[in-house]
């Protein structure tokens, strides 16, 4: 039987002002730093699964 879905809590204080923040410094990201960033994460997924073993 399926569960009702919590309502998304309303962000008050400082945690409102980091989220906007962070909200803002994520927008202003040039083409060339989001290609950046998505390089390293790769990478850092590839390392990760060089030690990941799964047994099924």
């Amino acid at each position: 039987m399926a569960r009702p879905i919590a309502e998304t809590p309303v962000l008050t204080g400082s945690d409102a002002v980091r989220f906007e923040k962070l909200r803002l410094e994520v927008e202003s990201l040039s083409k060339e730093q989001r290609a950046e960033n998505s390089r390293e994460l790769n990478e850092a997924v590839k390392k990760a699964k060089s030690y990941i073993t799964v047994c099924l």
